[in-house]
């Protein structure tokens, strides 16, 4: 095994050591929050995107029905309607 002067560095291999290993806890800490950030946003996402089509399918319900009240409205008088039929007699 070469020593530390050898590998080119100047430093003690004791302080090397634990500057690499706070080096590798730091890019672990790191990649971790990243996975978490990203595990996250991904429920986020898939939230977000049940919620939209439950809206959606809300919405094309209630325009339906609007359609469905507009033809009733718009329809000619049928017997049994209110203010159809035949006039009061009087």
């Amino acid at each position: 095994m070469a020593s530390a002067n050898e590998e080119g560095y100047k430093s003690p291999r004791h302080k090397l050591l634990r500057f690499f290993e706070q080096s590798r806890d730091q890019w672990k800490a790191k990649c971790l929050a990243a996975k978490a950030k990203l595990k996250g946003q991904q429920h986020r996402i898939r939230y977000l995107e049940e919620s939209k089509a439950e809206w959606k399918a809300r919405a094309q319900a209630l325009e339906a029905e609007v359609a469905q009240l507009q033809r009733q409205v718009q329809a000619p008088d049928r017997p049994g309607l209110a203010g159809g039929g035949k006039k009061p007699v009087g």
